[in-house]
């Protein structure tokens, strides 16, 4: 599929698609670029403009600031660099939609544990690549055979 061709909007349906099926990030403060960890996103699709994450309070996170998230499918057919902003998270209501058995596994004081922080990453500018080549590009690229026409297009710089 040739997204420069007005179909960014497809690839970036399709990056939170797959972003919800596997949610995992590397992320990192941009004033920490040796600090990349993995982390889980929290996601809400009424809500495409931020995704939230649970840390400690004691964690390198909990300085926040501008953040940079970089992102590969399951299936790794959807890779995406995106950027924003971490900030708390202080809605109560927020924090009771995103909580899950996952997250209390973590935090052994529930909701109300001292070192718990949620933060919210406001998004900004993402790079969204598909990696998907079809059936034809990867026999090409089994037989060693020129791809890049396959791949051209397949990238759209965009606003998440």
């Amino acid at each position: 599929m040739n997204y420069k061709d007005g179909n960014a909007a497809d690839l970036k349906d399709k990056f939170w698609h797959e972003m919800d099926d596997s949610p995992f990030v590397m992320l990192q403060l941009d004033n920490d670029p040796d600090g990349a960890a993995p982390m889980t996103a929290q996601l809400d699709k009424d809500a495409r403009h931020a995704i939230w994450f649970f840390t400690g309070k004691d964690s390198r996170f909990a300085r926040m600031g501008a953040a940079t998230a970089t992102f590969a499918s399951k299936g790794h057919d959807t890779f995406a660099r995106f950027a924003g902003t971490l900030v708390e998270e202080t809605s109560r209501g927020r924090l009771d939609k995103q909580w899950s058995n996952f997250v209390e596994a973590w935090f052994p004081g529930g909701k109300d544990d001292p070192n718990l922080l949620m933060l919210r990453m406001d998004l900004g500018d993402a790079s969204i690549w598909s990696g998907e080549m079809g059936v034809l590009g990867t026999a090409k690229t089994a037989l060693g055979m020129n791809v890049r026409d396959e791949v051209q297009g397949q990238k759209v710089d965009t606003v998440l």
